[in-house]
């Protein structure tokens, strides 16, 4: 009987060692294919537009498109969430990928933080963007709390996507939006939060 009970021990110990694993998943963000326009400027109202897109398993991606720069919000709004407004002051783009960081824990699978490349205009060249990695928290259905963590530069950076991944995994799920500093790694353009 003893035998058989320390296998089944050692099992158990094995299985706890997989809890709380880190890994990543991928999805495409294709305004034409994925999103559902909800809100839109009327003419004479400038050019603006908010976004609903498809995500990860539920997760939407929320877009707010103003005068060719965008914010982006992953995850679960609260009612106010089209008051919070977080983009690069220059003009930009968010990518065709956003990579998820999901920890598993049993047979729960929870997206905590997003790495989603971004395309800023250089106003030193024009035909040469500046490539930032912005890392965000996933607001969780519960919680609504979601905002950027971190910035990192990825032009000319080899370690980017690396750094993106530490800065995701270590700050994401703690990040208090609207009260710590966002972490900013390389010479990133100027990005900001308005709270209205």
């Amino acid at each position: 009987m003893r035998a058989v009970l320390i296998p089944l021990a050692l099992a158990g110990l094995c299985h706890e060692a997989h809890a709380g694993d880190i890994s990543s998943a991928y999805t495409d963000l294709d305004w034409k294919k994925d999103c559902v326009t909800y809100a839109q400027a009327q003419e004479g109202e400038g050019d603006w537009a908010n976004l609903a897109c498809s995500g990860y398993r539920g997760y939407p991606v929320l877009i707010g498109y103003d005068d060719a720069r965008e914010s982006v919000y992953y995850g679960f709004p609260s009612d106010d969430m089209t008051a919070v407004w977080e983009s690069f002051s220059g003009l930009n783009t968010a990518g065709p990928r956003v990579e998820w960081r999901i920890e598993t824990n049993g047979d729960k699978a929870i997206p905590f933080a997003v790495i989603h490349r971004r395309s800023v205009s250089n106003p030193d060249d024009e035909n040469k963007p500046t490539e930032v990695l912005v890392v965000a928290k996933v607001a969780q259905p519960e919680q609504h709390e979601g905002c950027t963590v971190g910035l990192v530069l990825a032009t000319g950076n080899a370690q980017a996507n690396d750094q993106a991944r530490k800065l995701a995994n270590e700050k994401a799920k703690t990040f208090a939006c609207g009260k710590d500093k966002r972490k900013v790694i390389g010479k990133v353009p100027d990005f900001g939060r308005v709270d209205n």
